[in-house]
């Protein structure tokens, strides 16, 4: 038999849960020295701990506890709750991560409210460009929203080329296009120059040539973008253009190596009133 403070250790739990877990009658000792009062445990109380524990950890209150360790539940339905656990736990993690870059971008425009840019803008012709695209339809243009919809798009895409044998031959273009109320109708393509045709499982559309646009080059993941768009849209209220629809985003170098040394640029479509 273990003490309760060698019990703990090899449960990696404090005796103070314990005694808790004691007092609530999830796990009583097996043995009460009944003229010390010290409790002692064995090995084969460890199973129920480990149990125990887990379940806690999985968010159950201990009421829900009790009831799932009276079930006696099996391995492998033990496995499969905390395997399905584990998968939400790191999607939040990923969430609350994303978040915290929409929180900082949110803050650096802030902080640079008022700093017009001046030679981070180019003015130029963008010429016409065929691609092969998929689309989908995001919740809002934000991109808490975008993010989750056009990611998986790009892999989907890359995969159905190559299930055609249609090779690619430039960079890959997101662009927008509104939907009902705030939805945004999200199309991710990727250069290509093939004709289109009705065996494929995608479109092949030509992005038609803007005469004039203001560009800019983004740096970074697209969780920061906010940024730059509202420094080119500053700009280009500032000269006198407006704005023709959403942008195109031309992914130069994106999804490889350091996210810090991505590569995007933005082209806004602009004319004078």
């Amino acid at each position: 038999m273990f003490t309760i403070g060698d019990f703990a250790q090899l449960g990696r739990v404090s005796v103070r849960m314990l005694r808790h877990y004691d007092a609530v009658g999830l796990l009583p000792p097996a043995h009460v020295d009944p003229s010390s009062g010290y409790r002692f445990y064995t090995a084969t109380q460890l199973p129920r701990l480990n149990r125990l524990v887990a379940l806690k950890d999985l968010g159950l209150t201990l009421d829900q506890v009790r009831v799932v360790l009276d079930e006696k539940l099996s391995v492998e339905q033990l496995h499969g709750m905390l395997s399905l656990r584990r998968a939400e736990l790191r999607q939040q993690i990923l969430a609350d991560e994303s978040r915290l870059r929409r929180v900082e971008a949110r803050l650096h425009a802030i902080e640079r409210e008022g700093a017009m840019p001046t030679d981070d803008v180019v003015v130029k012709p963008v010429p016409a460009v065929r691609v092969a695209r998929l689309t989908a339809t995001a919740a809002s243009y934000g991109p808490e929203d975008i993010g989750p919809v056009i990611q998986p798009l790009y892999p989907e895409l890359i995969a159905r080329l190559e299930r055609a044998e249609v090779p690619i031959t430039g960079y890959g273009i997101a662009t927008y296009e509104p939907a009902d109320g705030d939805e945004v109708l999200v199309q991710a393509g990727l250069t290509v120059s093939v004709s289109p045709a009705a065996s494929y499982d995608f479109e092949v559309v030509d992005l038609p040539a803007l005469s004039e646009a203001a560009t800019i080059v983004h740096r970074g993941t697209m969780d920061d973008v906010d940024v730059t768009y509202q420094a080119v849209a500053a700009w280009v209220e500032a000269h006198g253009y407006r704005q023709n629809g959403f942008a195109r985003e031309v992914y130069l170098q994106y999804g490889e190596g350091d996210p810090a040394d991505w590569v995007t640029e933005l082209q806004l479509e602009i004319t004078k009133p």
